[in-house]
């Protein structure tokens, strides 16, 4: 059965969150920006989830950098993933250095308060996407590849696991699929040729831990979307490229989402499709969908998502003095990489 990651209203979990969240199905949450008021009122909120529901609950976020920024300062307000190809041809160790230091900041003061995931990194080339744009490492294949290679790498030497978006490519279709639906009417051959070729270097090379499938219809290979798609999740993504780690959905509640009808439909789609995971963002359409799961199921965790922090979790990370290293190195390589 496929597990369910919720999120919730605020700043602090009420009861009604608590008995939703209880339920077997829900293997974790998501938190965004309407979540965070500051440090240590986060910081008491990822402790009461872990408290509540256990350590092997998911604590995800979307902490990409540039405009996906949910958490607000003393967390690293980085720039988006797509000026650490600006240097990239005239001097390569510093686009490697930035990506390096980038997902070590992101990555390592998430984990030092016990954020488990970042859905992180995107893999989608800038193809003239509404949604995409600078959220990708490049316009250039082998660049988005590169890039995301030592981005991955930078993680895991962190702690985290890797959650390569969105699967097959959400990045040369230009509609924003949180609200329409958007049609890639290229052949897969096409969509195999760019697109999904980082997804296949970083799946071979042992970089990717999780995949989130994109709410995009590509006709001319199979007239589901793919998060919703047997073609996509099992005969593509695990049987062709091998992959044998974690399959979720984008958010059910985005406007191309709906496009097999309620919640109910959506997340029966996901089961079918083979996803391990479905992504519901708000609480009220998590209560939609629980109020007819039944409680009689299994519980479900994923323990190979967990995050493990190289920082102390005993005091802030900007007290610690390898962080204030990377910080203050980071702060160089913008300076550089933004010098004409």
């Amino acid at each position: 059965m496929t597990a369910i990651i919720c999120g919730i209203a605020s700043t602090e979990l009420d009861d009604q969150e608590i008995k939703i969240l209880s339920h077997p199905l829900v293997c974790g949450v998501i938190l965004f920006k309407r979540n965070y008021k500051d440090y240590y009122q986060l910081k008491n909120l990822v402790a009461d989830l872990k408290q509540r529901f256990g350590h092997d609950f998911l604590i995800c976020v979307d902490q990409e950098g540039g405009r996906v920024i949910r958490f607000a300062e003393p967390f690293s307000q980085l720039p988006p993933l797509s000026d650490l190809n600006k240097k990239l041809s005239s001097k390569p160790d510093l686009s490697k250095s930035m990506a390096h230091v980038h997902a070590w900041l992101m990555a390592s003061e998430l984990l030092s308060i016990d954020i488990d995931l970042s859905f992180s990194p995107v893999l989608d080339i800038d193809n003239g996407s509404n949604v995409i744009g600078d959220r990708a490492f490049s316009t250039q294949v082998d660049e988005v590849s590169q890039l995301a290679d030592f981005y991955c790498r930078s993680m895991h030497d962190v702690g985290m696991k890797t959650t390569a978006k969105h699967f097959p490519g959400h990045g040369t279709v230009v509609a924003d699929s949180h609200f329409d639906l958007p049609i890639d009417d290229r052949c897969f051959a096409d969509i195999e040729a760019l697109d999904l070729q980082p997804f296949i270097k970083l799946i071979q090379s042992n970089q990717i831990d999780a995949v989130m499938m994109s709410h995009v219809i590509y006709p001319k290979a199979c007239d589901q979307a793919a998060g919703y798609s047997k073609y996509w999740c099992q005969n593509i993504l695990r049987e062709k490229y091998g992959f044998k780690g974690i399959i979720i959905s984008d958010d059910l509640g985005m406007k191309a989402a709906d496009c097999v009808g309620d919640v109910h439909a959506r997340y029966q789609a996901c089961i079918d499709s083979g996803c391990d995971i479905a992504l519901a963002c708000t609480i009220e359409l998590s209560e939609e969908l629980l109020d007819k799961c039944s409680k009689n199921t299994a519980k479900r965790r994923f323990p190979q998502l967990l995050g493990k922090s190289s920082l102390p979790q005993s005091e802030p990370f900007w007290q610690n003095k390898h962080w204030q290293t990377i910080r203050n190195g980071m702060e160089k390589i913008i300076l550089e990489n933004n010098d004409e």
